[in-house]
């Protein structure tokens, strides 16, 4: 598998700030097929961790970490598959807010592929999620932004994308412009297409991060000004680490507003 992060060990935790709670988000990227039983199939994972203050304030400021795992071929899914059940895992472990949009069917894509394997981690962030609105509390607090975070929200939509629009984070994802996910995808397995690949990484690591962003927002840990660049985020914790962060159709989003 192709391993991007920026901590030291991608199994280790972020040494966020004394004082600090860490945030984790977990996004699974699949080529979908419901026609066939079995036939949605995971190829790429992220998990962002977000340091943030134990009272309100704006996040980003105590740090960004990221690990993200994509496969070479299709004959490494099972190995994603372990790779996700490991951090998962991980991430009940150590994570104070976990969190994923709709991540019940991440796990359920992770868990249907995994099936002829034991995967503990899956099957307790699966146990998790049913039981987040009984949250222990003396355990991890889990909360899912499609469905726990209709307290902030005016829009009626849950997609990703009109969450973070309607809570003032500019998302803007110029990867699908004009293609789709699977066609990058495609397009990685068939030709080795390494900018198509990275695209795809850069697209599920910004799932993740604002993930990160809406749930510290629905937990009431997190605020921030009007159009809160999340690609200007992600260019800072990402550091140059994918080709495609050099692309003048990505730096261009990283422009303030009205810079000539």
């Amino acid at each position: 598998m192709i391993i991007t992060s920026n901590i030291d060990a991608p199994g280790a935790v972020p040494a966020g700030p004394p004082g600090t709670l860490l945030a984790a988000a977990i996004d699974v990227e699949w080529s979908k097929n419901y026609q066939v039983r079995g036939g949605n199939v995971p190829f790429c994972y992220s998990v962002a961790w977000l340091a943030l203050p134990r009272e309100h304030a704006r996040p980003g400021a105590a740090g960004f970490w990221y690990t993200s795992a994509y496969v070479q071929d299709a004959s490494e899914t099972s190995d994603l598959v372990a790779s996700a059940d490991r951090t998962l895992r991980h991430v009940l472990d150590h994570g104070d807010l976990i969190t994923g949009h709709q991540l019940s069917s991440d796990l359920a894509v992770l868990a249907a592929v995994g099936a002829r394997a034991p995967h503990p981690g899956i099957a307790a962030a699966q146990a998790a999620w049913r039981q987040r609105r009984q949250h222990d509390p003396g355990g991890p607090r889990l909360l899912d932004t499609r469905y726990d975070a209709g307290h902030i929200l005016r829009c009626a939509s849950r997609r990703l994308v009109d969450v973070c629009a309607d809570l003032n984070l500019d998302v803007t994802q110029p990867e699908l412009r004009g293609t789709s996910m699977t066609a990058l995808h495609r397009r990685w397995l068939e030709q080795a297409d390494t900018p198509a690949r990275e695209k795809i990484t850069v697209l599920n690591l910004r799932h993740a991060l604002s993930t990160a962003l809406v749930a510290a927002r629905a937990a009431g840990l997190a605020s921030w000004p009007p159009g809160l660049n999340v690609n200007t985020m992600l260019a800072a914790g990402l550091d140059g680490a994918l080709g495609w962060l050099n692309d003048p159709v990505f730096t261009a989003l990283l422009e303030e507003p009205g810079a000539a």
